[in-house]
């Protein structure tokens, strides 16, 4: 009895020390180096409405990181969300649906022809991650083909120059990481902010409007 007694007490005393060191001085220490190395990053990557960084909630219109839907037919539209709702930060993940899924292929099938009648496209034509939700359904980007299907209608819509709209999607795509590592891809509300400041300026008649 003594001989378990002691160990458990060893047992307790690493539990509440790792308790303590790994749940708390840690993620404090890295949060503090955080906030002084990157405070924009470490903060959520927030926005304003002119495209602008900020660590103010209150100024945010959203998060460089993080999805959100739109109905505006102005506006470029993100990959589809199996996330509650759709884009739900509190219920992010994804539908959890096998390839050969009767569900998934259905869904799959309704997306393609949803955007194909909103693009004014054939089916075939529609890229997989405009109806493919990614596995956050958070996913803040989408390809450069989906992008590019899009034009046309934003532009429509925006009375901007197609021309210009691909000069605004080229500004918000990145390629891939150190030249390698993943596919290049286009920041879907950097790129609906920027179209905003530039249809505001055409409006305004500015001749930075383009």
């Amino acid at each position: 009895m003594l001989l378990l007694a002691r160990t458990t007490w060893a047992g307790l005393r690493l539990l509440l020390a790792a308790t303590l060191v790994l749940g708390l001085l840690y993620p404090l220490a890295i949060t503090g180096i955080a906030q002084v190395a990157a405070p924009w990053r470490s903060e959520g990557s927030l926005l304003t409405a002119e495209g602008e960084h900020t660590t103010d909630p209150e100024l945010a219109v959203g998060s460089e990181l993080v999805g959100q839907g739109t109905t505006d037919p102005a506006q470029f539209q993100p990959r589809p969300s199996a996330a509650g709702e759709g884009w739900d930060t509190l219920s992010t993940y994804g539908s959890n649906l096998g390839p050969e899924s009767p569900d998934l292929v259905a869904a799959i099938e309704e997306r393609r022809a949803e955007v194909a009648e909103r693009e004014g496209v054939d089916p075939g034509d529609v890229p997989p991650d405009a109806v493919t939700a990614s596995a956050s359904g958070l996913d803040p980007d989408i390809s450069p083909a989906y992008a590019a299907l899009q034009v046309p209608r934003v532009a429509r819509e925006t009375g901007l120059s197609e021309d210009r709209v691909r000069e605004l999607v080229a500004e918000h795509t990145d390629g891939r990481t150190l030249g390698v590592l993943g596919e290049p891809r286009v920041h879907v509300l950097p790129l609906n902010l920027a179209l905003d400041r530039a249809l505001a300026a055409a409006q305004a008649g500015s001749p930075d409007a383009g």
